[in-house]
């Protein structure tokens, strides 16, 4: 029988994060496609259309995990680097994407000079890191004068009975669903917290905006269940 996955908290220790992933890494993206219905494959779409990726275009996705996101980029003849702070995700990366190169590091410290990125997306991580505000300035910092950040990540339905609809489905099919696939229902207990305490649209806005991104804006995506939210980088 599999082990439970050690199970994060709201406080986001980085080692507690890194551990969660780590052991939910092998069935992770069978899991996210059952527990979205396979929507999220119609999300990272939509992402790579917001990024509006050209072939050369040079860009950094931040919290890969098994690189499934980056996948999209790299099919379009983007030059995209998955980064991902679990050493299981990756693991699990390399063996299913052995092509991409990968890099393990830490969202709030990357390991890349200023200036480096044509473009800085993050998809369903932004949620697990400890310190939002050094992220998006670490964002900020790797990003081109002119550049932007894509930012893909659960939010609030805007339709308030579809809303607690949803927060009906969180707290209950989502642990079953978790359980029954991965055997991992304490690890997917603290996706469902993190999603019910994270900001909704306008306040995450506000937060992208404090770290220097100018026009800021975001389109929800099947009812506000997720947000993609897009920002530049001022020209130089």
């Amino acid at each position: 029988m599999t082990s439970p996955a050690p199970r994060a908290q709201l406080d986001k220790d980085p080692n507690d994060v890194a551990g969660m992933f780590d052991s939910i890494a092998p069935r992770y993206d069978l899991t996210n496609d059952l527990m979205t219905g396979f929507m999220v494959r119609r999300w990272r779409i939509a992402t790579r259309d917001a990024v509006g990726t050209t072939p050369g275009m040079r860009v950094l996705d931040v919290a890969a995990g098994t690189g499934s996101s980056s996948r999209v980029w790299a099919d379009a003849g983007v030059d995209v680097v998955p980064l991902d702070f679990s050493q299981g995700m990756v693991a699990q990366g390399k063996k299913q994407n052995p092509d991409l190169p990968f890099v393990v590091g830490d969202a709030t410290s990357l390991p890349f000079a200023d200036n480096t990125f044509d473009a800085v997306t993050i998809s369903y991580g932004l949620r697990n890191v400890g310190d939002t505000a050094a992220a998006l300035s670490e964002f900020w910092r790797v990003t081109k004068p002119g550049g932007h950040v894509v930012i893909c990540e659960f939010s609030r339905p805007t339709w308030r009975p579809f809303r607690a609809v949803y927060y009906g489905y969180l707290s209950t099919v989502l642990p079953t669903v978790a359980r029954v696939v991965a055997s991992q229902s304490p690890a997917y207990g603290y996706l469902t917290e993190s999603i019910r305490d994270w900001p909704d649209q306008d306040e995450l806005g506000a937060e992208i905006a404090a770290a220097g991104w100018e026009r800021v804006a975001y389109h929800n995506l099947f009812g506000g269940i997720v947000a993609l939210h897009r920002a530049f980088k001022p020209a130089a």
